[in-house]
């Protein structure tokens, strides 16, 4: 079973209906002892850092999320799932994150000719080989809405960049995490076989 994490916010509707039609069994979930029990993790995520951080939180989450990826357990992070991981985001004043990967969460600045928040389609170009990519061509396109993008300190876990005005990380792969700035529940084909490769890797 793969445990959906819900905190009340994001799209969980469509992340659990790529997950299942992915293949997955599936439990969207509040409870600390079934993340727990789940073979894996999906975090998704639309909305603000602080409030998202401050939801898992009071639904008393954030242990079990942190100890359970730092034990091994596969990690799919998409979107606010991704941000969390870091240290820290500046969204709305400084707060602090999960801490798992180093580095910072900072807003897009941009010349005028680009609109936040970055919506809409965009290529990903791989930068490291992983089972996860199987059958997705580099530089394939996924969809994106943010303002907000993460800046690893160590390089080694980028697993895709994307270039908006700026070259910023839109995927990170280290050990038993996966995850995208980009939302693959959103990105037709190419997405659904993302999240189809990552429940192969968790069976």
């Amino acid at each position: 079973m793969i445990a959906i994490i819900d905190y009340g916010m994001g799209n969980i509707r469509s992340v659990s209906k790529a997950f299942e039609t992915a293949g997955a069994e599936i439990s969207v979930t509040q409870n600390p002892e079934e993340i727990m029990k789940a073979r894996a993790i999906v975090l998704p995520g639309v909305g603000a850092f602080k409030n998202c951080m401050e939801n898992l939180s009071e639904l008393g989450l954030l242990q079990a999320i942190k100890e359970e990826i730092l034990n091994g357990k596969p990690y799919f992070g998409i979107c606010l799932g991704l941000q969390i991981l870091f240290t820290e985001s500046e969204e709305f004043g400084l707060c602090k994150g999960l801490d798992i990967l180093k580095g910072r969460v900072v807003r897009f600045s941009l010349p005028q000719n680009y609109k936040i928040p970055h919506m809409g389609w965009n290529s990903v170009k791989f930068k490291k080989k992983n089972k996860i990519f199987e059958e997705i061509p580099d530089n394939s396109y996924f969809y994106f809405v943010h303002s907000y993008y993460v800046i690893p300190e160590d390089s080694k876990a980028v697993a895709g960049v994307t270039d908006y005005g700026v070259e910023f990380t839109s995927m990170m792969i280290q050990e038993n995490i996966f995850a995208t700035q980009f939302h693959p529940e959103k990105s037709q084909k190419i997405g659904l076989k993302l999240i189809r490769n990552f429940v192969k890797l968790t069976t």
